[in-house]
C-alpha cells in the first residue's frame, strides 16, 4: 500500500461468508461480484457487510458459505438510480482475501481508517435519553478524479467535537463499519425493511492540508 491515494481508505474485516456471489458489473472485461460477510461485534450483535470481489481474486462460482475470510480493502460508494432518484450504495472493495480457520474472540475483525473531506454540514442531535450523536458525510478521494462518499456516525465527545466541523475541512477517522436496519416508507400504507451502512467512529481528528 505505497500508493498515497489508497492509504486514505483502508479496511480490514474478518467474518463468515453467508451468501452466494451475485454478479454486480463488468469493467474492461473484468467481472465484479457481491457477497455478504457476517462480522461479529463485541456486543454479541452482528453486522452483515457487503463485499465486492473481482472474479480474478477467487472463483466466484464456488460455494463458500460458512467459510471464514480475512479481507483487506477499501470502503467504496456509488450512486444507483432508483425510484426517480439516486441511492448511495456502499460496499467493501476487496483487494486481498485470505481464508482462515476461525476468528478469535479478541481479534479486531472490523477496522476502518479514512482520510477525507467534510462535504456536508454535520448534523448534531440528542437521543430521547440524552445521548449525543453527529452524522458526517466524508468525501474520500480515489484515483482518476473519483471520490467515495462515506456516511459516518459519532457519539458523545466525538459528536460534540464533530458538530463544529466546517464543510471542506479535512478529517481523519478511525472506527468500524456497521449495518443498521430501518423501515422505509414506500407509500401511505407500505413500509419496506432496508439496510444502511455507515462508519461508527471511535476516533477522529482534523488534518492540516
Amino acid at each position: 500500500m505505497t500508493d498515497k491515494v489508497i492509504e486514505n481508505n483502508q479496511v480490514v474485516i474478518m467474518g463468515e461468508i453467508v451468501s452466494d456471489f451475485v454478479f454486480s458489473h463488468e469493467i474492461f472485461g473484468e467481472g465484479f461480484y457481491m457477497v455478504d460477510v457476517r462480522v461479529e461485534r463485541l456486543s454479541d450483535s452482528i453486522d452483515i457487510i457487503p463485499l465486492m470481489v473481482s472474479e480474478r481474486l477467487l472463483d466466484v462460482n464456488g460455494d463458500y458459505k460458512g467459510m471464514y475470510i480475512a479481507v483487506n480493502g477499501q470502503f467504496r460508494s456509488y450512486n444507483r438510480h432508483e425510484e426517480r432518484k439516486n441511492k448511495l450504495v456502499l460496499s467493501v472493495f476487496a483487494r486481498e482475501i485470505d481464508f482462515v480457520d476461525e476468528i478469535g474472540e479478541s481479534t479486531k475483525s472490523n477496522q476502518i481508517y479514512l482520510d477525507g473531506y467534510i462535504c456536508k454540514e454535520p448534523v448534531y442531535r440528542k437521543t430521547p435519553l440524552g445521548r449525543e450523536i453527529a452524522d458526517l458525510l466524508l468525501a474520500v478521494n480515489r484515483p482518476y478524479g473519483k471520490s467515495d462518499y462515506i456516511p459516518c456516525i459519532c457519539w458523545g465527545r466525538n459528536a460534540r467535537f464533530a458538530s463544529n466541523f466546517e464543510v471542506g475541512a479535512r478529517c481523519a477517522v478511525w472506527g468500524r463499519i456497521q449495518s443498521r436496519e430501518y423501515m422505509k416508507k414506500i407509500s401511505d400504507d407500505q413500509l419496506e425493511k432496508r439496510v444502511a451502512y455507515e462508519v461508527s467512529v471511535s476516533k477522529l481528528e482534523l488534518v492540516e492540508d
